[in-house]
């Protein structure tokens, strides 16, 4: 990638006021593009079957408005930042007029994924003009922001409002992958990757936001891990180390993969394509990774180890997919939620911790330190891995 160390995600999260409004109407725009193509793919109602990885996309496209609204418009202390009280009461929601109650449809904390595919929600052509009046009031309330209003404070939920959408558009882009629905966004060619693992000695990483700017509740407040020596890749299993451990069994044959009239070949927005063997293995499940690592005497990396190479090892390559570790999503030492409570806490339960990014992640979002997280079974992201091993 362009910027190996997280430029771009650097500059958005300390972003003032005029650099923050055009990254919110280029992430509206694309919203509003990847919204295009499901339209142009599925009619009006956008439609699609129930499952455990996707979310109805009218329901996806009103949540992106109203969390927007919920923390921005309707938040009578978004200047205090992360010391605004998140049961502080939000003024009416502009859905309120037409007699539509928008925190019942579209808050994700208290309505369940199998509840959003019965819900009375407003058409696709109510929805963008929800949309449109959310973005300008937005932009309207960050314009008229006063110096302790465009602090880091000031700004914290205009930058939050951002990355949710930017969340939410990395969502659209693989649930448009598994309907099969080409939305103009495809993995680009990636360099020849290096084959001889990248050699770290013993140290200590510092782990955690070390600021200025913008951070996630779960990257702060930090710790300091000490590290053995230990090798890993220079970039992400490809597709030519991993086939040898589907042909032996060793793990299973992955999604959108097949063999057929002597090649391999990917499902790539409903089409088959033959397969490149040097693309990085994408659509992988913890669980794969971990087998294939099994299979080939080799390990996950922790979290850890993945920032310190990230940062240290010439060479070391990401970005192309999200990529599984061997750590806990875990809370850092110091860990306070912030008013967006649900946001972290309630996944600290066990599951993987990925680090990266991949093709459909916006370059804003992308940096080394960005904590990613799903549960072990998911093969729908875009996520692969790298392996590591001891030192010599």
């Amino acid at each position: 990638m362009s910027e190996p160390y997280g430029e771009a995600a650097q500059r958005a999260r300390c972003a003032g006021r005029t650099e923050l409004a055009a990254l919110l109407r280029a992430t509206r725009a694309r919203t509003l593009r990847l919204l295009d193509a499901c339209e142009a793919a599925l009619g009006p109602t956008l439609r699609v079957p129930q499952a455990d990885g996707l979310n109805p996309l009218l329901w996806e496209l009103g949540h992106i408005g109203w969390f927007a609204d919920r923390w921005v418009a309707r938040n009578p202390q978004r200047a205090r930042g992360t010391m605004a009280d998140p049961l502080a009461p939000l003024s009416p929601a502009r859905q309120a007029a037409r007699g539509v109650d928008a925190d019942a449809l579209y808050d994700s904390s208290a309505v369940p994924h199998e509840a959003r595919w019965h819900l009375p929600l407003p058409d696709l052509a109510t929805t963008r003009a929800d949309l449109h009046a959310q973005l300008h009031d937005t932009l309207a309330l960050l314009a008229r922001a006063d110096a302790t209003e465009a602090s880091d404070a000031g700004l914290y939920f205009f930058r939050l409002a951002l990355f949710h959408e930017d969340m939410h558009a990395e969502a659209w882009v693989y649930m448009a992958q598994a309907l099969g629905i080409d939305v103009g966004e495809t993995a680009p060619s990636p360099a020849a990757p290096g084959e001889r693992p990248l050699h770290l000695p013993a140290g200590e990483w510092a782990q955690g936001w070390p600021g200025p700017g913008f951070a996630f509740d779960n990257e702060l407040c930090g710790q300091t891990v000490k590290l053995g020596a230990f090798d890993i890749d220079a970039h992400a299993v490809h597709w030519a180390r991993y086939l040898p451990a589907v042909r032996a069994g060793a793990v299973p044959l992955p999604r959108h993969l097949r063999h057929e009239d002597g090649q391999w070949q990917q499902r790539v927005h409903g089409q088959w394509r033959a397969l490149d063997p040097l693309a990085p293995a994408c659509h992988l499940s913890f669980h794969d990774a971990q087998a294939w690592c099994a299979w080939a005497g080799r390990r996950l990396p922790t979290e850890a180890e993945w920032e310190y190479a990230a940062h240290h090892a010439r060479g070391f390559a990401w970005g192309h997919v999200w990529e599984w570790t061997a750590s806990t999503f875990a809370p850092l030492p110091g860990f306070s939620p912030h008013p967006y409570r649900d946001y972290s806490q309630p996944w600290f339960d066990g599951r993987p911790v990925l680090k990266g990014a991949s093709h459909a992640t916006a370059p804003h979002m992308r940096h080394p330190r960005y904590r990613n997280y799903f549960t072990a079974e998911r093969s729908d992201i875009f996520a692969g891995f790298r392996s590591a091993g001891p030192g010599i």
